[in-house]
């Protein structure tokens, strides 16, 4: 027995919501999105900033709008201090809205 694809069976019914429209809806409704959001960037810190950054950066997370970061690299700290707003720029810009205002080395 072999599997053929059938695109009239496959279209999608009336009434059902793809997942991640689903997800999506969820996160609004319960007012997650912020939270997610900032989830989303701690944990692809590394596909955001690079490995080089990445492997150097202690701690990383965001609390209104504040993206706090320990960097265990003086002079990296210092050329990131100089690089606020490209820092910023790249996070707001994969995430899709003004996620991070400032950015505060610890």
């Amino acid at each position: 027995m072999y599997y053929r694809f059938d695109k009239e069976k496959a279209s999608r019914r009336p009434g059902v919501t793809p997942l991640k429209e689903a997800i999506d809806q969820m996160l609004d409704r319960y007012k997650l999105r912020s939270r997610f959001d900032q989830s989303y960037v701690v944990a692809h810190w590394d596909k955001i900033m690079g490995s080089a950054i990445a492997t150097r950066t202690k701690k990383v997370y965001i609390k209104d709008g504040i993206l706090f970061l320990q960097i265990e690299s003086a002079p990296l700290r210092n050329e990131l201090f100089r690089a606020k707003s490209k820092i910023i720029e790249l996070i707001n810009r994969e995430m899709g809205s003004a996620l991070v205002e400032d950015v505060i080395f610890v």
